[in-house]
């Protein structure tokens, strides 16, 4: 039997930079037609579970906004980046996130859920709010990267964050950054779950030593 996961209540951001680089490895499709979009979505309703995300221009002066220009959905394999910059919010796209059926899987995502709405207002489906879900195991940390980090040993690259999503073609960068955030949400889940089954031992960072009780076993 393999040795029980062992997590921490809060990652050293400093050892990030150290770990191994980790980035989606599927097909990456971009959607910038009604059509593709009708398409993809048809596609991602048939499938068990998917992770989400969303992306906006950074605003780098006060009083600037911008609109969420792109949606990336993804399953195991593929991800469809929806540039909503040039589509909107079709019918199929709400659709989508008013679907009650298929698990959906996003972190912060009540945050996402405002800005989609403000492109176009819809009752928000099935989904599951990764922040939502560690504190239940003792996980103190909220990122992404940092949760990334925690459970699986691996670094997610941020370094497209504050580039340009409504440029007129996403650079190939831009592509993996914002499927690799949405796949890694599954990912995410799919561990936390896991874990909740086979169990996993927690490290409390702020106690001196383990021998004081800063591990605990929870099953």
């Amino acid at each position: 039997m393999p040795p029980m996961k062992t997590i921490f209540d809060k990652f050293d951001k400093r050892a990030i930079p150290n770990l191994p680089l980790v980035a989606f490895e599927g097909r990456i499709e971009v959607i910038s037609g009604m059509g593709e979009a009708d398409r993809a979505v048809d596609f991602l309703l048939k499938q068990p579970i998917l992770g989400l995300d969303t992306e906006t221009k950074p605003s780098f002066h006060r009083g600037d906004g911008h609109k969420v220009a792109l949606l990336q959905v993804c399953t195991h394999d593929i991800c469809f980046l929806f540039r909503l910059n040039h589509i909107d919010m079709p019918d199929s796209i709400v659709r989508l996130l008013s679907d009650t059926c298929v698990k959906k899987i996003g972190l912060s995502w009540s945050d996402d859920l405002c800005v989609l709405r403000r492109r176009r207002e819809f009752t928000p489906g099935a989904f599951e709010d990764i922040q939502r879900i560690v504190g239940t195991y003792g996980i103190e940390d909220m990122s992404l990267q940092k949760l990334y980090a925690n459970l699986f040993g691996q670094r997610i690259s941020k370094s497209q964050r504050l580039s340009n999503w409504e440029a007129d073609v996403l650079t190939e960068k831009q592509k993996l950054y914002a499927a690799t955030d949405a796949w890694a949400c599954i990912k995410l889940y799919e561990e936390l779950q896991r874990m909740r089954t086979e169990g996993y031992k927690l490290v409390h960072t702020h106690a001196e030593t383990p021998e004081e009780g800063a591990i605990s076993d929870n099953q």
